[in-house]
């Protein structure tokens, strides 16, 4: 059943974009593959940082604090709540641009939330609690924080910028950012990610203390769309270069 399924995917993603995903390994350059696998390095430390916010406790990206705001509520991992979620949200970004659609798109859908609780399962296991929980341990807690808070965004925009497909929860933002060609992307963005908040709020209302998860959640949420520009720019002119 996997395979079969991956088949049926990666068949699909090869009729959203016949211009770049033909699957033919004797015709896939190198610029394919130097975007495929920046692609997969975002993602990957996307799901590693991530573990660290949320051991943490002062907030994730907005999109992971609406995630973990639902699947608290329902009782799910962060996982299979991300696998259920995006699955939805791919049916619209289908709809309205499915040439959004590629390997990444696949590759964040399914891999940044197990990622992430792979890691989290792991940091239990072999950090003392008292890291993150312990007044003594405050200042290693703020730079651990700092430092996936930055990670975490520069991950974000390397595989956004990778041109390889967007998650659903990013393609939709990048539709809506299209249909308002005057207003800038960081500034739509930035709505795109409170509104997340507002949702993750209301949904963690009456049951669980969110109020140091916001830090982390605004940070990003004014900083993401800066940062995947500026990396966007950097990418374009030193990495993929004619």
């Amino acid at each position: 059943m996997p395979a079969l399924f991956f088949k049926k995917m990666r068949n699909f993603i090869a009729f959203c974009r016949p211009d770049v995903y033909n699957f033919d390994m004797c015709k896939l350059d190198s610029r394919f593959w130097q975007k495929f696998f920046i692609m997969l390095f975002g993602i990957f430390f996307m799901g590693f940082f991530l573990s660290f916010l949320r051991c943490c406790g002062w907030g994730t990206d907005p999109c992971t604090f609406q995630n973990d705001s639902i699947r608290l509520r329902i009782g799910i991992s962060l996982g299979t709540w991300q696998l259920i979620l995006n699955a939805a949200m791919f049916a619209l970004v289908v709809i309205f641009n499915r040439t959004l659609i590629g390997a990444g798109t696949v590759a964040n859908w399914i891999l940044i939330g197990y990622t992430a609780d792979f890691f989290n399962a792991l940091w239990a296991k072999s950090i003392p609690d008292a890291v993150f929980f312990a007044a003594e341990y405050l200042p290693l807690k703020i730079a651990i924080f700092a430092l996936a808070i930055a990670g975490m965004a520069v991950s974000a925009a390397f595989y956004m910028n990778s041109d390889m497909g967007l998650a659903p929860y990013d393609a939709l933002c990048v539709i809506v950012s299209k249909k308002l060609p005057r207003v800038p992307f960081f500034a739509v963005r930035i709505c795109w990610d409170m509104t997340a908040i507002v949702v993750g709020i209301l949904f963690s209302w009456g049951f669980r203390d969110f109020r140091t998860s916001l830090i982390g959640s605004f940070i990003m949420a004014f900083a993401l769309g800066p940062i995947i520009q500026a990396i966007g720019a950097f990418m374009k002119i030193h990495i993929f270069k004619k």
